[in-house]
């Protein structure tokens, strides 16, 4: 593998335990990026802190963190005192809980990450994990101090390795009844739901991430492209959605529509996240 771990620890089930490396699963890094320029000279410049009050520049030594308190002050606390409060890792994911997959609510799933064997002495304990969980049909539950905070993590079985994904906490995850109380709560007729879930299995395809179009990255990549060559590139045309009327002609013309066309069923695409 020639990415670089970003944490290297120890697996534990009960007694059982085994030496992982964990991966960042997704990246950024292959997307466009811009630096900032003067554009005068074409020169590249750099962001300086300025004190609000005094308008001086702030020499990196004096920068510190502050909490602003409701009266308006500020606690100002140091990299060490922060450091002090956090929790001691023990490099341990210590899988004390098993759910199953299904009992997961998807807005609690942060970023993922790969999870593997870093040493060749603990592949077979890792796959007796691994199996294991996959048989039974569950995701673990762990705890560890992981980025200087002591997070959830939702271990699961992908492939060949593990993938795991820290949880957001709970605080973290506004109610839903925040946004959709406002959302009024209207019988709809039989006709309409009946039109709208044939018009759904009409569109009934399978996940594939590779179909997934990032036209923003694209119109970037094309734009430097054109720079560098010296030409123009013409504006896309934006189709004008027709407006909707009456719902029950949008739903049948919509329903005849689906008749003619039916979407590439694609046989491939990864495991859908537990």
């Amino acid at each position: 593998m020639t990415a670089r771990a970003i944490w290297k620890g120890h697996l534990k089930v009960a007694e059982l335990v085994c030496p992982v490396s964990m991966y960042a699963a997704a990246s950024t890094s292959e997307r466009i990026s811009f630096h900032v320029l003067n554009r005068k000279t074409g020169n590249r410049v750099h962001r300086q802190f300025v004190d609000e009050e005094t308008g001086k520049p702030v020499d990196q030594n004096d920068l510190a963190k502050g909490y602003e308190t409701v009266d308006g002050n500020f606690v100002i606390l140091d990299e060490e005192e922060i450091a002090e409060a956090i929790p001691e890792s023990d490099k341990m994911l210590a899988m004390e809980t098993f759910i199953e997959c299904g009992d997961v609510d998807t807005l609690y799933l942060d970023r993922p990450y790969y999870l593997v064997p870093s040493e060749p002495a603990g592949e077979k304990a890792f796959n007796v994990i691994r199996d294991g969980m996959n048989a039974s049909g569950v995701v673990g539950l762990a705890r560890s101090v992981l980025f200087r905070r002591v997070r959830t993590v939702m271990i699961r079985g992908q492939d060949s390795g593990l993938v795991a994904n820290m949880l957001n906490f709970d605080y973290e995850i506004r109610p839903a009844k925040e946004v959709f109380g406002g959302i009024s709560k209207i019988k709809i007729e039989a006709e309409m739901l009946d039109l709208a879930k044939h018009i759904i299995k009409t569109k009934t395809g399978k996940f594939d991430p590779s179909k997934f179009d990032d036209r923003y990255e694209n119109a970037l990549s094309e734009l430097v492209k054109a720079k560098l060559e010296g030409r123009k590139i013409k504006k896309p045309k934006i189709e004008r959605e027709e407006k909707v009327i009456n719902l029950m002609d949008a739903l049948r013309k919509s329903a005849d529509a689906g008749k003619k066309t039916s979407p590439t069923r694609s046989s491939g695409g990864k495991r859908k996240a537990s």
